[in-house]
């Protein structure tokens, strides 16, 4: 590591602690040459999500897109944005565990709906609406019931 100060590249590492509730590691150091102290974070990087889409085209995956998707699904629910973050934080920890790099879309979607439908299910209806493509009223109803047979049970 070469020293902030006064670029020497010797130094000598004074404390190490878990950081950013494990993900990183921050390191206390101290140039060798000239006395000063910094602070350096050593993290795991990974390798960047790419969707699949239905048609065979890859993008980069948005986590922007991903939020959008599911606040319109909640519009106007009583799920607050702490729990559409920790939602989206939740389908991407599950993408990451699952895939290397490239998730399919369907895989995405279907994460969305198993954990929107612990949440909401209104929002869920909605989320489910758009990402099944439903083609007609008889397949929204058949998700509905599906979702009302769920709760008599």
């Amino acid at each position: 590591m070469r020293c902030p100060k006064c670029t020497h590249q010797e130094d000598k590492v004074i404390d190490s602690r878990s950081s950013r509730n494990g993900v990183a590691i921050r390191r206390r150091r101290i140039c060798a040459k000239c006395g000063y102290r910094y602070t350096t974070y050593e993290e795991i990087i990974k390798a960047k999500l790419r969707v699949i889409k239905r048609d065979g085209r890859h993008e980069d995956f948005d986590k922007a897109k991903l939020l959008n998707g599911i606040k319109v699904a909640c519009e106007k629910r009583p799920i607050s944005s702490e729990q559409m973050d920790v939602l989206v934080e939740g389908v991407i920890e599950d993408m990451e565990s699952e895939f290397e790099k490239d998730v399919p879309s369907q895989v995405i979607g279907r994460i969305v709906m198993n954990k929107l439908e612990k949440i909401d299910e209104v929002a869920f209806v909605r989320f489910a609406s758009v990402y099944r493509n439903f083609k007609d009223v008889n397949q929204f109803l058949s998700a509905i019931k599906g979702i009302v047979g769920k709760n008599e049970k």
